[in-house]
């Protein structure tokens, strides 16, 4: 038995890849028992998804790892009527019940809100589309990099230059963002049946979570203003710029009150006759010297290494942030500070991502390792109480 806040919650994930997994995995995190549905043999296709970026044939499948732990599996062939009896009586015992199916794949198996809330008054039903549940777009299928990236207009503005070839996003880059999305839907709905005693139906899309990480640009867009394209570098405010340092890493600056940090800035860099200079004595002239002063900062930055100036520029106040690269994190002594790397209870050292949240005085469950395809299917079949012919009936099925 689990412990934690959610503890006497009951989740079924009948879902695939991220977003909407991704949000039981955050439940689980605080302890609710998240039951993972998945069909026998090849299991969820988001298992194979790491063998498509080479990875070798005995390695960890890091993105199961990461959106699966801590939950069991049960193998369902839902197109069975036995498969979907022991569905049933677990939607009857259920809090939370997830679903990223397409429309018409949830029509053909009954898995629509108006076939599930009759068996179970107090079912919180929470449904991710890419498109929203309306629509003439609300059948299509999609993944974060059409729905949430490109659609939202993200992928078209995060490039250097309007000439710069646009870049695909990362996988998951849009999907957990999304699946926070959903976790705060169902936490919102489950508050709501506490005050009423009835369950609802929950939903959110990647197209909305990408319009809503767009939303400053749109929101300057409706208002009728029309954005600047970005320029070439040099162009770009000096003050709010990328450079590297000797050891070739590069960090950002990110200056937003020039009035207080540029004499800072200055003062650091030992450079305080900048001040007077009338090239930068005012915002205009910086502004319209930027490409002088980008070039004399590559040169000071480009002189020393990366820890010398995180140290220079952090004891004078500076706002700045390194850009980081994947490899950095596990010896990151920040993120060690806030365990935001927590080691498996059974992974043999390795450590996983932690959902990005905490509740003072709630702990968070230990992470597990996720389960193998069925690994759990026969104990929950027990529990639900099927008869050793229905378990047996449906292991053959497998």
């Amino acid at each position: 038995m689990s412990s934690g806040l959610f503890s006497d919650l009951l989740v079924v994930d009948c879902a695939s890849f991220i977003a909407g997994p991704a949000a039981g995995t955050v439940m689980s995190d605080f302890g609710a028992r998240v039951i993972k549905i998945e069909p026998p043999g090849m299991g969820d296709s988001y298992r194979n998804l790491f063998r498509l970026r080479g990875a070798p044939p005995d390695s960890v499948d890091y993105f199961w790892a990461l959106d699966s732990r801590n939950k069991e599996s049960l193998a369902l062939d839902l197109k069975e009527p036995a498969a979907r009896a022991v569905l049933n009586k677990l939607i009857a015992k259920a809090d939370v019940f997830i679903t990223n199916f397409p429309f018409p794949i949830r029509e053909r198996l009954g898995l629509r809100a108006e076939d599930l809330m009759h068996l179970n008054k107090r079912l919180i039903y929470a449904s991710l589309t890419p498109y929203g549940e309306h629509g003439p777009e609300r059948d299509r299928t999609a993944y974060d990099t059409t729905a949430w990236w490109g659609r939202s207009g993200l992928m078209d503005m995060v490039r250097a230059t309007g000439d710069t070839e646009m870049a695909l996003s990362m996988p998951g880059m849009g999907d957990h963002p999304t699946a926070m999305a959903m976790y705060g839907a169902i936490v919102t709905a489950l508050y709501k049946r506490q005050l009423t005693g009835e369950g609802g139906v929950v939903s959110t899309s990647l197209m909305a979570n990408g319009i809503w990480s767009n939303s400053c640009q749109i929101q300057a867009a409706l208002c009728g203003y029309e954005l600047m394209g970005r320029g070439e570098r040099g162009q770009r405010s000096a003050l709010t710029e990328v450079y590297q340092t000797l050891d070739e890493r590069s960090f950002i600056l990110a200056i937003a009150n020039p009035a207080r940090e540029w004499p800072l800035l200055a003062q650091a860099l030992g450079h305080t006759e900048w001040l007077d200079d009338p090239l930068f004595a005012t915002p205009m002239a910086r502004f319209a010297n930027a490409g002088i002063l980008v070039s004399m900062l590559d040169e000071v930055f480009g002189a020393e290494v990366w820890a010398h100036w995180h140290e220079r520029l952090s004891e004078a106040g500076i706002t700045f942030g390194i850009v980081g690269q994947i490899t950095d994190h596990a010896d990151d002594p920040q993120v060690e500070a806030n365990n935001l790397l927590p080691e498996f209870t059974d992974g043999l050292g390795l450590r996983t991502v932690d959902s990005p949240f905490q509740i003072a005085s709630e702990p968070k469950q230990a992470p597990r390792m996720a389960p193998e395809i069925g690994q759990h299917s026969l104990q929950i079949l027990e529990e639900l109480g099927c008869t050793e012919a229905e378990i047996e009936a449906l292991f053959a099925q497998t």
